[in-house]
């Protein structure tokens, strides 16, 4: 196996080096996944339930080092990764109470009795960004475990770190070896791998359009499941009855969290004509107040990029004849931007492409109609924020804005007990919420004739 030097992105120092699969490796850890498949689908719904609950039990117990692991690999902020970390948790309580509750029903008919059943895929492979490596793989696994399947699972490249010490955890909470395994390579290798094994019945993919597309096309020649989380452009829209003080003090977190390293970062921002000039002045007061700092510290606010090649790549949406103002970000060491704020007339690069980095594009709009057809003008659709106080307006643009998720007076995009997932090239299915079991079974119809 070859190595890798996973790099601490606030100061550019080695964190660890890992070993990364090759072909044959992963084809083992497939294998070893299909040969206990049957074994855990056989496990009874309460004991899995069960072993669920133990797993969070024992997340929980290492969120602090679980956290702290995320911030030396990804350079999250200490509050954020302690969140992300717990999200793990309470997504792994929630599915732990699932496997009793994924029933079947009885359906009408003449001549006999019939009934539905849901049945484990087999092999689930999940491939995990770098930009939340520990939520977006808790969100995976933790349905497709608790539906019956086994899972393999490749973290990105650059932050392999907690979703190999998740993978530890399983095993100390007595998950049987090959149900969960966490498999660090490359895309080329583990991911297309992931695609092409006829033994992987679905692959959950998170990253971005172009790679989606990809995994798609590839999964169609063996007619394989996909559930695709994919780029996103999101609008904030701020009409001119709105609580401006709330919104302002909300658009910096909206789009900067993460360092913009988020396919929910509400990096549209649509201002009403009328309080524009209003708005951007406590927009600017709000940025630059935001904590751009050390991430381990508990007042940070905001981290360094994930590395200097996309700290390149998003300076290059920067165009200084249209910024209208910026934050502060410390120099030196580390893959550090500050937050930047560009005002656009809706036609130029930087207000039409996923940026994913700290750069936002303001846009006035005049009415409601306006709104939505700038919101709407994207092949994206993930999230949004609608802030106004007129409760029909709300409801009337929230159905028109063509988007998976949106937020009323909030910039909220994800809960456990929520489906999340996007429309256009978003993305293909929904994870999370009450239903998120199906999307990792098989509905099975059985007849039964009581005819003589």
């Amino acid at each position: 196996m070859s190595t890798y030097e996973v790099l601490n992105p606030a100061n550019e120092t080695v964190v660890r080096t890992i070993e990364l699969h090759d072909v044959a490796s992963v084809d083992r850890v497939i294998d070893r996944a299909h040969e206990v498949g049957d074994a855990w689908r056989r496990v009874t719904p309460a004991d899995r339930g069960r072993l669920l609950r133990r797993f969070a039990t024992i997340v929980d117990e290492h969120i602090e080092e679980l956290a702290q692991l995320e911030v030396a690999n990804a350079g999250h902020t200490i509050g954020n990764a302690r969140w992300e970390a717990g999200n793990v948790r309470d997504v792994l309580h929630y599915y732990a109470a699932a496997p009793e509750r994924h029933i079947g029903k009885q359906i009408p008919v003449a001549g006999g009795i019939d009934l539905t059943f849901y049945e484990p895929l087999g092999v689930v492979a999940i491939i995990v960004p770098w930009n939340f490596p520990m939520p977006i793989a808790g969100w995976g696994f933790g349905p497709a475990l608790a539906a019956g399947n086994t899972v393999v699972l490749k973290p990105a490249m650059q932050t392999p770190l907690t979703a190999m010490r998740l993978g530890e955890l399983a095993l100390e909470a007595g998950i049987p070896e090959g149900v969960f395994t966490v498999v660090p390579g490359g895309g080329a290798t583990v991911g297309n791998r992931f695609v092409t094994n006829e033994k992987v019945r679905k692959v959950c993919f998170t990253g971005s359009s172009p790679v989606g597309k990809q995994i798609m096309a590839g999964a169609a020649e063996q007619m394989k499941r996909v559930t695709l989380e994919l780029g996103g452009k999101s609008a904030n829209i701020i009409f001119a009855d709105a609580d401006l003080e709330k919104a302002a003090a909300g658009a910096p977190y909206a789009v900067f969290d993460n360092a913009g390293q988020d396919c929910c970062a509400r990096s549209r921002i649509l201002v009403q004509d009328s309080v524009y000039d209003r708005f951007m002045e406590r927009f600017e007061a709000a940025v630059k107040n935001m904590k751009v700092m050390d991430p381990t510290s508990t007042e940070s606010e905001m981290g360094p990029l994930i590395s200097a090649g996309q700290r390149e790549t998003v300076r290059s949406y920067v165009d200084e004849s249209l910024v209208a103002f910026r934050g502060s970000a410390p120099e030196g060491a580390g893959y550090w931007m500050a937050p930047t704020v560009m005002t656009s007339d809706g036609s130029d690069r930087a207000f039409r492409e996923e940026i994913f980095g700290p750069v936002a594009s303001v846009v006035r709009f005049s009415d409601e109609a306006e709104a939505v057809r700038i919101a709407n003008d994207s092949p994206f659709g993930l999230s949004g924020s609608i802030w106004t106080r007129d409760s029909g307006r709300a409801l009337r643009v929230a159905r028109a804005v063509e988007t998976g998720a949106l937020s009323v007076n909030s910039n909220s995009s994800v809960r456990y007990a929520t489906p999340f997932g996007g429309f256009k090239q978003s993305g293909i299915g929904r994870e999370l919420g009450p239903d998120a079991l199906r999307a990792f079974s098989e509905e099975k119809n059985v007849f039964i004739s009581t005819e003589e």
